[in-house]
């Protein structure tokens, strides 16, 4: 439920807007392309990163059918004009939701929208559920705002309003200019930004306000299912700081939300599905990136974890996170 994909050739938007640092492909005769962002290189990705039928042949080989399919967090463009990440947004949703009507046992969609432009993001996230996809992956903040900011409220309840999930996704991390040694950014600044983001949405009273909103947060929430108890204990310690717009315990959210299982460490997965329960956390990879699991669950399958929470975090939870059936996919 946790996986990026672009197509294989992207418009020139930084000529076409005048502006900015858009993401551009250069592609290699070795089948890989270079993602510049500005005239600066940002990554190397390889042709399953835009190849469907590599990535179901790819994905066959850990005995799995379907992918949730979402942008890479670098496409948001939430730093752009309106009307411009408007248009980027149209054009990788349609991508995506074709993706999804040629292949519809393979592949389901999330949308990305215009956070910045709470109208906008609305009329993409409703052209979104019309075109066939079936949720959103946001960023944990927005152009550093907490999504936990009264401007995004009217998003989340639009999206409880048409059934739509949400992936919250880190990006832009905190810190990111002060700590780029030792890849910290990715390492550290991304686990604290879910948490961040989990904070914020828990704090600001979005979940109590909205209790049939349907999120998941990547990276198996982060570093904020491991590091709840000091959470929990400053909102008992110092309420006057922490529980001034919602005075339920962050505890009683506890399977209220899922978290994707992409934690490489089998200790940690039974933590959090002890705290989770197992319909509350689903089977991401993060493919096609490195840091992701590319063995897609091999360490579950490989653990003593018993089958029916296996089947759960393998199927049951991430077709109930996107109100789906699996009979869609028999």
């Amino acid at each position: 439920m946790h996986t990026h994909i672009i197509p294989k050739h992207l418009p020139d938007w930084t000529k076409k807007f005048g502006y900015g640092d858009f993401i551009f492909l250069n592609h290699n005769d070795n089948k890989t392309a270079d993602m510049m962002q500005g005239g600066q290189f940002f990554r190397r990705i390889e042709e399953n990163c835009w190849d469907e039928n590599i990535r179901i042949t790819e994905y066959e080989n850990f005995h799995t059918q379907v992918q949730v399919v979402c942008t890479i967090p670098v496409m948001f463009a939430y730093n752009a004009k309106t009307k411009d990440c408007v248009e980027m947004s149209q054009f990788l949703n349609d991508h995506i939701a074709d993706l999804v009507v040629r292949y519809p046992k393979k592949y389901i969609g999330l949308a990305t929208i215009p956070m910045q432009d709470a109208d906008a993001a609305i009329r993409e996230l409703e052209r979104a559920k019309s075109i066939g996809l079936v949720g959103i992956q946001i960023g944990s903040n927005i152009n550093d705002e907490n999504l936990g900011e009264e401007k995004f409220f009217s998003i989340f309840e639009a999206c409880e309003r048409l059934g739509m999930a949400i992936m919250i996704h880190p990006w832009q991390m905190m810190g990111f200019d002060s700590m780029k040694k030792y890849w910290l950014p990715w390492l550290v600044g991304m686990p604290a930004e879910t948490s961040r983001a989990a904070c914020s949405m828990i704090f600001s009273g979005i979940l109590e306000k909205l209790p049939k909103l349907r999120i998941c947060f990547s990276h198996a929430g982060g570093s904020f299912l491991p590091t709840l108890g000091r959470i929990e204990h400053g909102f008992n310690c110092r309420p006057d700081l922490v529980a001034i717009d919602n005075p339920v315990n962050p505890r009683e959210y506890l399977g209220k939300f899922w978290v994707d299982s992409i934690t490489h460490d089998i200790d940690l997965l039974k933590y959090i599905l002890n705290m989770q329960g197992s319909k509350r956390v689903c089977l991401g990879s993060d493919y096609p990136f490195p840091l992701g699991d590319m063995e897609i669950g091999k360490f579950i399958e490989e653990s003593d974890l018993n089958p029916a929470v296996i089947e759960d975090i393998f199927a049951n939870s991430t077709l109930e996170w996107l109100g789906l059936d699996k009979k869609m996919f028999l």
